[in-house]
């Protein structure tokens, strides 16, 4: 993307053309990093408003939101003939994953175990079974054999919640493993090449950062945002920095590849949502209070994203 002479709406002009994000997406983007921290809920008036200037229309926008119903995430509300929406509280802990995933810091570091979870043959029915891998492959867990998923850096109280939801509790074998002193195996930091590809991921945060650090750079020269080119930039950001964490399996410092894009491209992440954070929080709120005057400001833990906003 070239960036001769322009400006920020240039580039976000450039952005919406050459990689336009799909709506659905979109909306689910603005739900967990604008709508969320204001209190989870936005009359359809409102988020007509905010989605305009990212191109999504009336219609994309209608028939987006009545499919993340169908799917679980949001709850439709009728007042008369107005609409809302809202987080589904069954929702709301894949809200909360998801927020651990894109603002916190990379500090995990590696303790020499693995988290393995391990299925007898026909413990599981096939409906249960195919949902616990698709959660265990979004939470970062690799297929280390048939039967058998791992991570090097679980985290208990997300598997449990799984576990939970899935229905799956007291239906696995869940353990700890460390290297058995003694024996003569493979290092247990090599089963990383064996559960993961990383190649696409690396490929997904250069490719991130080649879109938006020379934005970065723009911004650097003094240019005032609006509010609302504020706000389509940080949704945009965030939008493209969550498509390529979906795909990170989140592994321990000490076991990623040296130099870690990933590294490169949360701090990227971090300067301009910094940069574009408070003018775009005066266009979320002023479009939620279009709709309705008592809408929250937003709750002081979205203050702590990115190890701090101002």
């Amino acid at each position: 993307m070239k960036m001769t002479q322009q400006t920020s709406s240039e580039w976000i002009a450039d952005f919406l053309a050459s990689d336009p994000p799909r709506s659905k997406s979109l909306v689910l983007t603005i739900f967990g990093d604008a709508i969320a921290p204001h209190g989870g809920t936005i009359w359809l008036g409102s988020l007509i408003e905010l989605l305009a200037p990212l191109g999504v229309n009336d219609r994309l926008l209608r028939t987006s939101v009545y499919r993340l119903v169908q799917e679980g995430w949001l709850v439709a509300n009728r007042d008369g003939r107005r609409s809302s929406y809202s987080i589904l509280d069954a929702a709301q802990a894949r809200f909360e994953r998801a927020y651990r995933r894109i603002y916190a810091p990379l500090s995990v570091h590696w303790d020499g175990k693995w988290t393995l979870l391990l299925s007898a043959s026909g413990s599981i029915e096939a409906p249960a079974r195919a949902q616990l891998r698709k959660e265990l492959l979004w939470e970062g867990y690799a297929m280390i054999a048939p039967g058998v998923f791992g991570h090097p850096a679980s985290d208990s109280e997300v598997l449990e919640e799984i576990l939970v939801r899935v229905g799956v509790q007291r239906k696995l074998f869940v353990c700890s493993a460390t290297e058995l002193a003694a024996v003569s195996t493979r290092p247990l930091r090599e089963l990383v090449e064996e559960g993961w590809d990383m190649s696409d991921v690396i490929a997904g945060y250069r490719h991130f950062i080649e879109q938006f650090e020379p934005l970065r750079a723009l911004l650097a020269k003094g240019e005032k945002l609006q509010a609302e080119q504020a706000f389509v930039i940080r949704t945009l950001l965030i939008h493209a920095y969550r498509r390529v964490q979906l795909h990170d399996p989140m592994l321990p410092i000490e076991l990623l590849p040296d130099p870690w894009p990933g590294s490169e491209a949360y701090e990227l992440a971090r300067a301009l949502y910094q940069h574009t954070c408070r003018a775009a929080e005066q266009h979320i709120l002023a479009a939620l209070r279009r709709e309705d005057e008592n809408a929250p400001v937003a709750e002081s833990s979205f203050y702590q994203r990115f190890g701090g906003v101002r």
